[in-house]
């Protein structure tokens, strides 16, 4: 099968996050397996225009905003080369409404939606105008077969419209990585916070929830990691500076992938305050390592956290219920080392070869239903013609 995947970055954009490490690490294996995997992707500052990577090729188009429209251009101006046999129409923040041009059978693929993170991530009124149109344009996409990667949301795109019966849910996948109950914690109780520091990611929050833990925990330090170049990144190195506990706080800066294994290894929990997520893959990973987890409840993170087994979920969504939870979850070592280790073995469970699975046997059925996208005015027997 050749596959077209349409996606607005890929893993080396300095933006990239989990959704990105998922959709390669599927990629890898799809190619593994005797599939054609080529990304048409957003273009950024030092990326080369095409490359090929674990056997899955990249094409760099555009930029963030304008890789929409060029995505579409490039398609029409090399649809002989490319002729895909299915394409993967991802909707990250905006779909490419790749069904409608290239006359492919078409499978949309959320990791999340949007809906409130236009406030954290955008200015106004680009935010306002974001979060009035998604349902707008959701509604024409509503009759395409879609994937996703977590139940909050499945739930989501129901809300908005969707069809269950249209929805395939694929199992998280995290990075293959040995499990680590026995490597040795931090001397004293350490808190992580890891990922791209972005206002949705709200990494102020564990900052203050840091400080309002170190009251109850005198000892309590935490350990920071993450890119930290834009605006967002910089309020938070402010407050670091400004902690009274700054004395306790280290920030690593943007670490490679063995510094990140290292630190969820001895930190002894890790503290989540997205707006939203699509699973929480820093969450999983952090379980395999023996690492509990302290978030807030929104949608992702209460699938990434089983309550009070693998993890604390707070019970409000403010610095003050996240500290509260990170003391909870320091205070009685016979309950954390039940909560590791049942964070471990739920870890092992939530591979990439199951989530493969999952999604090749989905991209088998579209295509051999040739379920078009096609706008929601159509009728039902224009979309059937499609196959």
């Amino acid at each position: 099968m050749k596959i077209l995947w349409l996606t607005w970055k890929d893993r080396s954009n300095p933006l990239a996050g989990g959704a990105e490490v998922v959709n390669e690490e599927l990629a890898k294996r799809l190619v593994a397996r005797g599939h054609q995997v080529t990304f048409l992707v957003g273009g950024f500052v030092g990326g080369t225009p095409e490359e090929v990577r674990d056997g899955y090729r990249i094409i760099r188009v555009g930029s963030r905003f304008t890789v929409y429209l060029a995505a579409y251009r490039y398609y029409r101006d090399h649809a002989a080369e490319l002729a895909p046999d299915l394409v993967i129409d991802e909707c990250n923040t905006m779909p490419f409404f790749a069904g409608w041009y290239t006359g492919k059978p078409t499978v949309l693929f959320f990791h999340m939606l949007c809906r409130r993170i236009w406030f954290y991530e955008f200015p106004q009124p680009l935010s306002i105008l974001g979060w009035l149109a998604e349902p707008v344009y959701l509604r024409l996409l509503k009759r395409s077969p879609v994937v996703t990667i977590s139940e909050s949301s499945r739930r989501d795109l129901v809300r908005q419209g969707f069809d269950a019966r249209d929805i395939h849910l694929i199992s998280q996948g995290i990075e293959p990585a040995a499990a680590s109950l026995d490597a040795p914690k931090y001397a004293v109780p350490t808190l992580l916070s890891l990922g791209a520091m972005r206002a949705m990611k709200r990494t102020l929050h564990q900052i203050k929830a840091f400080e309002l833990a170190k009251a109850k925990v005198p000892n309590l330090r935490l350990m920071v990691a993450g890119d930290a170049t834009g605006s967002y990144g910089q309020r938070v190195l402010m407050a670091i500076r400004q902690s009274p506990y700054a004395a306790d706080i280290e920030y690593c800066g943007r670490v490679s992938p063995a510094e990140k294994w290292e630190l969820m290894q001895r930190c002894h929990a890790i503290m989540v305050t997205s707006v939203k997520e699509g699973w929480g893959l820093i969450v999983t990973e952090a379980a395999s390592q023996g690492t509990p987890a302290v978030v807030y409840d929104v949608d992702g993170l209460r699938d990434s956290v089983r309550q009070g087994i693998t993890g604390f979920i707070a019970e409000r969504n403010t610095p003050r219920g996240l500290a509260d939870q990170a003391v909870k979850l320091l205070s009685d070592p016979a309950r954390y080392e039940r909560l590791r280790a049942a964070g471990s073995e739920w870890s092992k469970t939530i591979t990439f070869e199951r989530s493969c699975d999952d999604f090749e046997s989905i991209l088998h059925q579209t295509l051999q239903d040739g379920v078009h996208v096609l706008p929601d005015t159509e009728t039902a027997s224009v979309r059937a013609s499609a196959k």
